[in-house]
């Protein structure tokens, strides 16, 4: 179950910084992985979400589509602060989640959290039957999602 959307989580995000979409793209993938991975506590039974569009693993990393419809007219550029009309308030967990997905990867710009992505096993396993600059639209694994960052979790 999901209290948020996409939108929701990008906004929060462009209310600290001017970014790229790609950059927000990478952002709001790292907070639904870390949100998944931090609030289950078995990958067969998956019910706490962040939000519940689908992300996908595009060429250049984890892609929620209708974030891109949204910020496809910005290319390259960076969005504005001004594009965001609202924040929403977040209850605690979730701030805490967001707090720490900006504080790890903020500090990285788009192209090096896009290098990121194409090292972990999620964007790889649903781009296995793809070559490096094909497109593709396959679903980021929910279960490989949480045994990645799990597995990333136990070993701190």
């Amino acid at each position: 179950m999901a209290n948020y959307t996409a939108k929701d989580i990008a906004n929060w995000f462009l209310s600290k910084e001017e970014m790229s979409p790609k950059k927000v793209q990478k952002l709001v993938y790292y907070a639904y992985s870390w949100f998944l991975t931090l609030n289950n506590n078995v990958k067969t039974e998956l019910e706490n979400y962040l939000f519940e569009e689908r992300i996908e693993a595009w060429v250049h990393g984890p892609v929620v589509p209708e974030l891109y419809d949204r910020f496809k007219k910005y290319g390259y550029s960076s969005i504005p602060k001004e594009e965001i009309q609202e924040v929403k308030d977040f209850d605690g967990e979730v701030l805490d989640v967001l707090n720490q997905v900006y504080q790890t990867y903020g500090e990285f710009n788009a192209n090096q959290l896009e290098s990121i992505t194409h090292q972990e096993k999620p964007w790889l396993e649903a781009r296995k039957a793809y070559s490096p600059l094909e497109n593709c639209n396959e679903k980021i694994s929910d279960s490989i999602i949480f045994e990645y960052y799990g597995k990333r979790v136990s070993q701190r």
